[in-house]
């Protein structure tokens, strides 16, 4: 059953990653066409990214019933993580080593989407545990 669970959570999260991705993308495309540096356009659809992923990972992707802020906390230092890797990629990769901007955005926003499941599943919105203060004590 874990497994079906895992699977369903991952084509879920997957799911509103693509979507909410290749719109993020697109708009990425769009603003560095009109002259936006990539660093900045990154950085700007990067956190309208993560605040509308939330709710739709926390409700439909993971199901998760816990504390929406805890959750949240947690939401924003993972994809913090991420950002911060991601800004480290394009300086290295573009900035550096000549890369084009394009290429190395859309692959890091495949890895990252990996990172960020396991961290979402293992850490965000890890299954609640049932402890004595939620059931009550003992007869």
């Amino acid at each position: 059953m874990s497994g079906r669970v895992a699977l369903r959570q991952f084509l879920r999260y997957a799911t509103v990653g693509l979507v909410s991705n290749a719109i993020l993308y697109l708009a990425y495309l769009g603003l560095t066409a009109l002259g936006v540096e990539a660093k900045r356009a990154m950085t700007l659809l990067y956190v309208l990214g993560v605040v509308q992923t939330f709710g739709f990972n926390k409700r439909w992707s993971f199901a998760h019933g816990g504390v929406r802020g805890t959750a949240f906390v947690r939401y924003a230092i993972s994809y913090a993580l991420g950002y911060v890797m991601n800004l480290g990629g394009l300086l290295v990769f573009v900035d550096v080593l000549g890369y084009p901007h394009q290429i190395v955005q859309g692959l890091f926003i495949l890895g990252l989407a990996m990172l960020m499941f396991l961290l979402q599943k293992y850490w965000v919105f890890r299954p609640l545990t049932v402890s004595a203060q939620t059931t009550g004590p003992l007869p």
